[in-house]
């Protein structure tokens, strides 16, 4: 990233930098690489009954990049940021994935107000790199 980022922005950010890069457990009909379904430890004890951290995008990081990636990258980011709307931090997210490098995939995630307008827009290039750095 950068430009130089607002305090809210800056929020915002880390919201959904955790929300996407913390890996969230895999569903028991996830298709799976080996036999870890990782996932959170905190997960175990929700404060709300069934709230979960995280994203399944981890269980993209060995497949080949086709539209179904593509579409399921746009799911499970969606899913991981449901809560900032459910919360009423945003009212409403968008997803959009690319594969603008062969091999690579890419995420562009935009943050709506109320009236509609762009709080925030983040671009996320090479999501494999980034998700093993975080």
């Amino acid at each position: 990233m950068t430009t130089t980022l607002s305090a809210d922005e800056a929020l915002l950010y880390r919201a959904v930098v955790i929300s996407l890069f913390t890996w969230r457990r895999a569903e028991p009909d996830d298709r799976l690489d080996d036999d870890q379904r990782m996932g959170w430890w905190g997960d175990s004890f929700p404060a709300i009954a069934g709230d979960r951290i995280g994203s399944r995008l981890w269980l993209l990081r060995r497949r080949t990049i086709t539209p179904e990636v593509l579409r399921l990258a746009v799911d499970y980011a969606h899913e991981a940021l449901r809560w900032m709307v459910e919360d009423d931090l945003v009212a409403r997210v968008a997803v959009q994935s690319f594969n603008t490098v062969r091999g690579r995939l890419d995420l562009l995630v935009t943050l709506y107000d109320d009236a509609g307008a762009t709080l925030a827009q983040f671009n996320f290039n090479d999501l494999w790199q980034i998700a093993h750095a975080v």
